[in-house]
C-alpha cells in the first residue's frame, strides 16, 4: 500500500503530570486518559520514559522492574484490547537479573509488538540503575512503521537517520525532560525531524517530580519540521492526525536521505 492510499494515523500523546503515585494508579490515569478520548478514537498513545515508575525515584526504580508481559504490561495491554488502539510507554525493564530503561508498544490487539532498550545513558543515575541496550527497534503500526527511541537516543542525529534509513516514517520517544533542557523539545526534535523526512512523537512528563521540574512541551513534527501538536506545562492528552503523503512531499523537497550516502568518511 502506497501512501497515497494509506489513511491517515490517528495519534495521541499522553503528557503525565508527575507525581508520587504507584504503578496501578499510574495505570487508572492512563485509563481515564483514554476513556476521555472514547473507544476506537485513536491508533496510537504514546506515554513518557518510565512511565511505570517514574523517572526521579532513585533506587526504588530497581524494585519496581518488571518484564515487558508483568503485571503493568498485562494492564495496558487490556487498555490497548479495550480501547482498540496501540499504546507505547516506558518502563524499568527486569530481564535475567539486568535491568534496562525500556520502552515497550502493545498493539490494538494487546500483543507486545516492540520491547526497545535505551541505547545510551546519560548519566550516573541511569548508569547505575540500567544496562545499555544494543539496537534500533522497529514495529508496524495501522500500516505505518515505527521506530522506538527512548529520551537521550533521540539526541544523537545518527539514531534518528538509522531508523529513517530503516524504513521508519515515525520515530517515537517516550522522555523526561527537565525544564533547563528547553531547546531539545523546541529546537532539537524539530530538526531531528525535518533533517530525515519522518513525523517524530515525543512524549515528556509535566510537573515536579522531587527536585526535578519537568519542561512538558510534548510534540508532535511533521517531516518538514512543522508542528502539528504541542503540550504546555501540566497535564493533557495531544491529539495530531498523520498525513504519509507528507512524508513524501518533504523529502522530494530536501533529499537528505538520498544524498547522505554520498557524504565521504573519515
Amino acid at each position: 500500500m502506497n501512501a497515497g492510499e494509506r489513511r491517515a494515523l490517528r495519534l495521541a500523546v499522553f503528557q503525565y503530570q508527575a507525581r508520587d503515585e504507584q504503578p496501578n494508579d499510574r495505570l487508572d490515569r492512563l485509563a481515564a486518559a483514554l476513556r476521555n478520548l472514547g473507544r476506537e478514537a485513536v491508533d496510537l498513545v504514546v506515554c513518557p520514559e518510565l512511565f511505570l515508575s517514574g523517572y526521579n525515584i532513585g533506587s526504588r526504580v530497581a524494585e519496581l522492574a518488571e518484564p515487558p508481559d508483568g503485571p503493568f504490561g498485562k494492564g495496558v495491554a487490556g487498555l490497548a484490547r479495550e480501547y482498540r488502539t496501540a499504546i507505547v510507554y516506558g518502563y524499568p525493564e527486569l530481564d535475567n537479573g539486568r535491568r534496562h530503561n525500556a520502552a515497550v508498544c502493545f498493539d490494538s490487539g494487546g500483543r507486545l509488538i516492540a520491547n526497545h532498550r535505551k541505547l545510551r545513558l546519560p548519566n550516573g543515575y541511569e548508569q547505575t540503575h540500567f544496562a545499555c541496550g544494543d539496537g534500533l527497534t522497529f514495529c508496524e503500526i495501522a500500516g505505518w512503521k515505527i521506530g522506538v527511541l527512548v529520551c537521550y537516543d533521540i539526541e544523537f542525529p545518527e539514531a534518528v537517520r538509522a531508523c529513517a534509513l530503516g524504513g521508519a516514517e515515525i520515530v517515537v520517544a517516550p522522555t523526561a525532560l527537565k525544564a533547563e533542557w528547553s531547546f531539545v523539545a523546541r529546537r532539537m526534535i524539530p530538526t531531528r525531524a525535518f533533517e530525515n523526512g519522518v513525523f517524530v512523537v515525543y512524549a515528556n512528563y509535566a510537573g515536579q517530580e522531587g527536585e526535578f521540574t519537568y519542561l512538558g512541551e510534548s510534540c508532535a513534527i511533521g517531516p518538514d519540521g512543522s508542528e502539528l501538536a504541542r503540550g504546555g506545562s501540566g497535564e493533557e492528552m495531544l491529539r495530531a492526525t498523520l498525513d504519509a503523503s507528507l512524508i513524501a512531499s518533504a523529502r522530494a523537497k530536501l533529499s537528505y536521505l538520498a544524498d547522505c550516502g554520498a557524504i565521504p568518511r573519515a
